[in-house]
Order: C-alpha cells, then sequence, then structure tokens
C-alpha cells in the first residue's frame, strides 16, 4: 500500500520555505512562479516565506550563541539593523500546542 502524493501546491510550498531557510541561491523564486500559476493566495504563501525566514534567522542566532559560548571572547555587539517598513499580512492562523521552536513576528507557529 503506498501513501497518496502530495499536491503540488503543497510540495512547492515546502520547497520554498525549504530553499528559504536554506538560504539558496535561487530563493525559491520558480516555486514562487507556480503557486501564483496555481492561484495559491498572496497570503498563504507570505506565511510560508515569514515562517521559513524565521527559522532560517532563528538557526543563525543559535549557531552564533553557541559560537560565542565557545570562543570564550568578548565581541563587539553588532551595530542595530535599520528599521525596514513592514508590511502587514493578513494573518494565517496555525493552531499548534507546545512546540519546540518560537512564534514568528505574527504569531505563527514554525512547527
Amino acid at each position: 500500500m503506498s501513501a497518496p502524493e502530495l499536491h503540488s501546491s503543497i510540495v512547492a510550498l515546502v520547497s520554498l520555505a525549504a530553499g528559504i531557510a536554506a538560504k539558496h541561491p535561487d530563493m525559491g523564486l520558480c516555486q514562487l512562479k507556480k503557486l501564483r500559476v496555481m492561484d495559491i493566495p498572496d497570503e498563504q504563501i507570505a506565511t510560508v516565506v515569514e515562517i521559513a525566514r524565521h527559522i532560517r534567522d532563528e538557526a543563525a542566532q543559535k549557531l552564533d550563541a553557541t559560537f560565542d559560548e565557545k570562543v570564550d571572547i568578548a565581541l563587539p555587539e553588532p551595530a542595530p539593523a535599520p528599521a525596514k517598513q513592514r508590511v502587514t499580512m493578513p494573518e494565517l492562523k496555525i493552531q499548534s500546542g507546545n512546540s519546540c521552536c518560537s512564534s514568528t513576528p505574527s504569531c505563527q507557529s514554525c512547527c
């Protein structure tokens, strides 16, 4: 008995998220084009992008913190990033229980 195949839109969303989280140089533009052809709402695509970026950024912060602990030297604090103009997106609520990760800025669960 074989498992049913994932819908092509799910595969494209997962691929887009994985590419963003992995800092792939193609940035998921091919998947984005496929998703738009499939008429996937921009709000859902934006949610996937937000979650992927959050996972990518959180991983980098944790890696940096682990490195900083191991080098045992005083490193200069990075300069604060310039304020970005935040694009508001409609929320796609994802219900989840206790999770192993933190939430994105718009309170989306990343797992």
